[in-house]
């Protein structure tokens, strides 16, 4: 479940103590259980029904487990028009209902509605879930069937409606309705009146409030509550458009930036005329805010926490003080009972007349009820009214509301012709079509968005030559036709539905809605009479009570998903939340950087979700894959080497530093992550950083919480240093920072703060810069965390029966789970939560079948998604698990899925009791194997730290590599880690966390890279660490097989590319011809002349990235150049097929003593290779990766200039997912690493480009030379040790150091960036 208030647990056991102490003084009934019987006491005339089957039947008959009579009370049809009413003799709670049969009989009511009055009028349906509740009934005439209702009722009146009944019999029915008294003083208010409590005192500075109220009203405006003060607070509880809206202002600061005004929305519809409850409760700045049991948590805006109000607190309206704020509000009409403020009941001071109540003109403690007659259609009914017949005149008005944007309103066959008034897209549309005259037509639409839910007023004329549609009594914008017309009316008007097939048809059959105050003729209606059969007739309409529901309120669609609804259910719009699923529940982003590298992702910006589903909203970092660590970084909008000036002691500047992320983001992540860190650094020359006389720094930072520290980077908590203190060489060793010694010159204390409970760092007080010469430029890196401990939670569960307890779920509307497990057996309980009669099931039922299985009261669900292979391969297998009010949803594996939609009508909340066990339960099939990174509606539960006290479960699980192996591209190898896994790359010729970063070198004429590969050499570096450059067999030293594979670029040739020789004359050469040509060479013995084969007739010196791959295995050979298909060839038979002695591999150039073969020499040799080659792998070694790594103690040696570059990449054989089709990728982040398919066809800009790098190389040595030489001329004199910026030792003075490391030196400070003093 997802936390809505910041104010915590405490807080709200502190409002419900106080709230609850005025409200118990309200008139509500007794603290004692409210479970009284309520029929059995009341006589036979209390009871009226529909009809009765006979005397015997009477409704007098249906108490409970009574036998009066025929033993019940059954009507004289059995359908849908029949009901049974009790009146309870005055207003009573409701709190349960039970219902048995007809004694002794084959009649009973299997399904039934309860509806619910104070007058008869104006009927209300109970209301559950979200729908209007159908109750189970009975299924035979004795056992009684009890329901305790969910929400208690207070009325006087109370219906049942059958819905269905006994397939043997009849409806039959006996009952009993449970509860206690109810009572309250009532006020009435006529729109005029307002009610003023006046203070004791003639301003109040509240810091707690408690206001509970009931209010029903037919207005959809009107004040309920209002209060201010001269300061500028204010309260305010007012109507608007049918919903509750309530206004606070405990003040805003003093030049308005940060404003205290603070509007919050509840409910809708409520203007119904029926009672709403409604509780507010303050504390300082939160606020409980309750309307009908929907509780909204907030916080007010601002920087205070009293409400000050001046004399008074109005209810009814706005205070007669003419002041601006009232905005000509309209006052409240209707009636409120039991209204307390801060203990004091209200209702009684007035009826007691302790309080001002002259603004009305004739006050009641009785509330008058409203004249309207509401008739509800569902799509199958229609209303039929009988009008004036041959009459020249059309004159119809009505009041409807509804969700849906179409629906037949009214249609009437003319004497010649139709009329139609019809909902088309949210606008009412009039359509009149006389048959028998040509051209005779009347079209016009008025309103917009009219299906909002809200009353609206249609008035419809039409006469000779004439016709007006008016909306909402909005005369100025009513529509008008002046289309010749001769009307005849015919006799009847049918509304909200016309089903007859008739020759003159309406363009929509059907309406669901309601209607009143429906005006034929300039007549108001008499449906009272329709009701009683005297006039006009129905069908399945439901006369006197307007069932409307606002499905989109509470709002089921999360994080701010938008809610859109028809009368039959709701969806949710989720584009740009970064949510999906039918309720915006699901994060489309994975938790972390950690998982996007285990989805195979490279290097990258990324929105990341720390808790999923929770209240924290997706926000975007940089991950950096490293080969070991999986690196986040949040950046801040500080720019390096900020200046500060002009700050004290007394008035310190205070620098703010924004994220990229807000801090419960930030929090999310070093909560998470294994380590933290943050670079912080104070260049300064005169301005001291920590150490003062009496122990106070002049300078420090606020950290998470919004804790002052007084360390710096490098130091550690509670040590007032900074690193230079702690390494012991500061400039002067009397101080613990270079900064504290206040000398002219730049010095600088820098380093890093890794203690990530208080990270990051969003303010820095500097409070040493207003002394004559006093300077500093402050730098904050970015926020740089790595690891993930929630991702890599796991538990081991090495016995049937063992598993692991926590506390209940709480997953009442919406609730999900995802985790990973890994196992060999084929079955399994994965967890188990149990309530009354619900629970919730997530279990491997076969070692192809996740099933997730619950109720939530409907009977159990059960979704089973299949996989095609086999989970119990002892890989890890990723389950997610949704359920909520529209939908529940299993996935397995991201791809495979089922998805169940819920039912229209029934119970949507999951009430669960017991523990939550992960694993074995109650006897079920206990799971064998790992789970991790368990996740509850975004909460991720700690398996491991439960797992250590835990018999027959360990925490963690091994065997990573098992499912992440394939990601370790190149012949990388998986190595397992305690949290994932990481890729070797040691024996391949790639780097990279996926050892997929190609390592390549830039030749230039003359330079070499030579491998010894003579055994001896080989052997003796074998006790190097580095192992990639020691991959040969010690033992071998005759090939019968060699594997080649390497990727070049060049514009020039010929060249020798690889040369691998020997002791004897054997040799493998590739190289490129005059013609750019490719061509291998081979001389293995016992041919006269080396075996050659010239592998493809173009130019391949054309500056384009080219790979070759070359295998052997005795006499064959196969070769593949790029992306063509391999090609095969054969040593001659005469030809030897073992490669002896092979001494040395030669790469651009080949010097070597002993035989080489004089063409090679001679061609090829001179002036050597100038371009780049890559990813150069022979056999099981890696010789260019091996130079470029050397440490000096490898046998590889190089000669000339050799600069590391990956120019002679070719294509990737599966080529990286696009931006288009990567929904993880995201434009404007960081590099992204260089796209092997960019290949261009012409290689004339491949040129271009390399002839102006050689341009700028030139240009570049130019500068360093003038600088140099400049540097060499004006050379400071003297030396000093200072802690200072990287660059110092180039630059001529300490400000020289500074300016050179940070070009932007000479900015300002943003100016959107906020600086004050303290």
């Amino acid at each position: 479940m997802k936390m809505h208030s910041p104010a915590g647990t405490g807080l709200k056991l502190l409002l419900w103590i106080f709230s609850h102490i005025s409200i118990s003084q309200a008139a509500s009934p007794s603290l004692q259980k409210c479970d009284e019987a309520l029929v059995t006491p009341l006589p036979h005339n209390a009871f009226t029904s529909s009809s009765v089957f006979t005397g015997g039947y009477a409704p007098g008959y249906a108490k409970l487990n009574k036998r009066g009579g025929a033993g019940g009370w059954s009507p004289l049809d059995s359908d849908h028009y029949q009901w049974l009413q009790v009146d309870l003799g005055s207003r009573k709670q409701v709190t349960a209902v039970a219902t048995q049969g007809r004694y002794s009989s084959s009649d009973w009511t299997t399904r039934y509605r309860l509806l619910y009055s104070d007058t008869t009028r104006n009927w209300k349906p109970y209301h559950q879930d979200g729908n209007i509740w159908a109750f189970t009934g009975n299924s035979n005439t004795e056992s009684v069937v009890r329901h305790d209702m969910q929400n208690p009722i207070v009325a006087r009146y109370l219906r049942i409606i059958p819905l269905d009944w006994s397939e043997e019999g009849r409806i039959g029915l006996r009952f009993e309705i449970y509860g206690c008294p109810y009572w309250a003083d009532v006020i009435n208010f006529d729109g005029q009146g307002v009610i003023s409590y006046r203070f004791k005192m003639k301003k109040m500075k509240i810091l707690k409030d408690v206001i509970a109220l009931k209010f029903k009203t037919s207005e959809s405006e009107g004040v309920i509550l209002h209060g201010e003060g001269q300061q500028g607070d204010y309260i305010t509880l007012e109507l608007r458009r049918g919903r509750l809206l309530l206004q606070i202002n405990l003040g805003s600061n003093q030049y308005d930036s940060i404003l205290g005004h603070t509007s919050v929305t509840s409910g809708s519809l409520l203007d119904d005329h029926h009672w709403h409850s409604v509780v507010i409760e303050r504390y300082r700045r939160n606020v409980n805010f309750t309307l009908d049991q929907h509780t909204q948590h907030f916080r007010t805006n601002g920087e205070f926490d009293h409400l000050d109000l001046d004399y008074e607190l109005s209810f009814g309206g706005m205070p007669y003080s003419g002041k601006p704020i009232s905005g000509g509000r309209r006052n409240f009409k209707g009636c409120m009972e039991s209204i307390n403020y801060n203990g004091e009941n209200i209702t009684d001071l007035a009826r007691r007349k302790k309080l001002d109540t002259s603004s009305f003109r004739n006050l009641t403690f009785s509330c008058v009820e409203t004249h309207t007659f509401p008739v509800f259609f569902n799509g199958t009914s229609f209303l039929q009214l009988p009008g004036r017949r041959d009459h020249n005149m059309v004159s119809v008005g009505f009041q409807f509301r509804t969700w849906n944007p179409s629906g037949l309103l009214l249609f009437s066959s003319l004497a010649d012709g139709m009329l139609e008034l019809a909902l088309n897209g949210g606008k009412v549309t009039a359509h009149i079509n006389v048959t028998q005259q040509k051209n005779m037509l009347v079209d016009v639409a008025s309103g917009s968005d009219l299906n909002d839910g809200e009353w609206h007023d249609v008035r419809f004329l039409a006469k000779e030559n004439f016709a007006m549609l008016t909306i909402d009594g909005d005369e100025a914008s009513a529509v008008r036709s002046n289309s010749p017309v001769q009307i005849t009316t015919g006799s009847t008007y049918h509304f909200g539905g016309y089903f007859l097939r008739t020759r003159a048809s309406p363009s929509q059959r059907s309406f669901q809605g309601c209607m009143q105050l429906i005006h034929v003729d300039d007549q108001l209606a008499d449906l009272a009479a329709v009701e009683q059969g005297r006039t006009g007739a129905f069908e399945n309409v439901s006369l006197d009570m307007c069932a409307i529901i606002d499905r989109c309120m509470p709002n089921h669609c999360e994080h701010a998903g938008r809610c859109s609804q028809t009368w039959d259910g709701f969806t949710c719009t989720c584009d740009g939340t970064g949510y999906t699923g039918a309720t915006c529940h699901t994060s489309v982003y994975e938790q972390s950087c950690e998982a996007y590298k285990h989805l195979g992702r490279s290097s990258d910006a990324y929105w990341i979700d720390p808790d999923g589903s929770g209240p924290l909203g997706p926000f975007k970092v940089i991950c950096n894959m490293t080969e070991d660590k999986v690196w986040t970084t949040v950046v801040n909008n500080l720019p390096a080497q900020t200046p500060v000036t002009g700050s004290s002691r007394e008035r310190r500047t205070v620098l703010q530093l924004n994220y990229s992320a807000s801090m419960e983001q930030v929090t999310a992540i070093t909560n998470s992550a294994e380590h933290c860190e943050q670079h912080i650094a104070y260049a300064c020359r005169m301005s001291r950083l920590l150490n003062t006389p009496d122990g106070t720094p002049y300078t420090w930072w606020v950290g998470r919480g919004n804790e002052k520290h007084f360390y710096w980077g490098g130091s550690a908590p509670g040590i007032q240093k900074c690193s230079c203190g702690i390494e012991r060489n500061c400039t002067d060793s009397k101080y613990y920072c270079n900064c504290d010694a206040d000398q002219k010159p730049w010095r600088e204390d820098s380093g890093l703060l890794v203690y990530k409970d208080h990270l990051p760092v969003s303010q820095v007080a500097v409070g040493d810069t207003n002394r004559p010469g006093s300077e500093a430029k402050l730098t904050v890196g970015p926020l740089r965390c790595h690891g993930d401990r929630s991702y890599w939670n796991a538990a081991s569960f090495n016995t049937p029966s063992s598993y692991l307890h926590f506390s209940t779920f709480q997953g009442e509307t919406s609730a999900d789970i995802s985790f990973y497990f890994k196992t060999s057996a084929p079955y399994g309980v994965f967890l188990e939560n149990l309530g009354n009669t619900d629970f919730i099931r997530l279990e491997l039922k076969s070692s192809t079948v996740v099933s997730f299985s619950f109720d939530v009261g409907n009977g159990p669900v059960e979704l089973n998604v299949h996989s095609p292979a086999p989970l119990n391969d002892d890989q890890w297998h990723k389950v997610s698990a949704e359920r909520n009010t529209k939908e529940a949803i299993l996935t397995l594996d991201q791809k495979y899925k089922e998805v169940r939609p819920a039912p229209t009508q029934g119970h949507t909340r999951l009430e669960l009791y017991s523990q939550l066990y992960v694993g074995a339960s109650g006897g079920q099939r206990g799971f064998l194997g790992c789970i991790r990174s368990l996740k509850m509606n975004g909460v991720t539960l700690d398996l491991e730290e439960r797992a250590n006290v835990t018999p027959g479960v360990k925490p963690g699980c091994s065997g990573h590599c098992t499912s992440f192996g394939m990601y370790c591209r190149n012949g990388g190898k998986c190595v397992e880690k305690y949290n994932g896994y990481s890729c070797d790359c040691t024996s391949t010729a790639y780097d990279g966390p996926f050892c997929s970063k190609d390592v390549g070198g830039f030749f230039e004429a003359g330079t070499l890279v030579r491998y010894n590969l003579t055994p001896d050499v080989v052997a003796a570096a074998s006790g190097l660490e580095d192992k990639s450059l020691t991959q040969i067999s010690t033992t071998e030293s005759n090939f019968t097989r060699e594997d080649l594979t390497f990727s070049f670029s060049t514009s020039t040739s010929p060249s020798v590319l690889v040369y691998v020789s020997s002791k004897t004359q054997d040799y493998m050469a590739v190289v490129l011809r005059h013609n750019g040509t490719l061509q291998l060479r081979y001389n293995l013995g016992g041919l006269r002349e080396p075996f050659t084969i010239d592998i493809d007739q173009r130019n391949l010196a054309n500056g384009q990235p080219h790979t070759i791959n070359i295998s052997r295995v005795e006499r064959d050979i196969e070769i593949q150049l790029d992306h063509y298909p391999p090609v095969s060839y054969t040593l001659p038979e005469a030809s030897d097929i073992q490669f002896n002695l092979v001494k040395s591999l030669f790469l651009g150039q080949v010097f070597e003593t002993g035989h080489i073969d004089p063409v090679i020499i001679e061609k090829y040799n001179t002036p050597g290779f100038v371009g780049c080659l890559s990813r150069v792998q022979f056999n099981d070694i890696a010789p260019l990766k091996a130079a470029l790594r050397s440490r000096g103690s490898a046998p590889v040696t190089h000669q000339g200039k050799l600069v590391e570059s990956n120019c002679g990449a070719s294509p990737l054989t599966i080529p990286p997912m696009s931006a288009a089709t990567d929904p993880w990728h995201l434009e404007g982040g960081a590099d992204f690493p260089f796209n092997e398919e960019r290949v261009i066809p012409d290689g004339v800009n491949r040129n271009s480009a390399i002839i102006g790098g050689i341009i700028a190389v030139v240009i570049f040595t130019i500068l360093c030379t003038l600088v140099f030489l400049i540097r060499y001329m004006f050379r400071h004199k003297g030396t000093y040790h200072t802690n200072e910026a990287k660059g110092g030792e180039s630059s001529e003075s300490a400000d020289a150091a500074i300016i050179n490391t940070d070009t932007n030196f000479t900015e300002t400070i943003d100016e959107s960036k906020k600086e004050w003093f303290i």
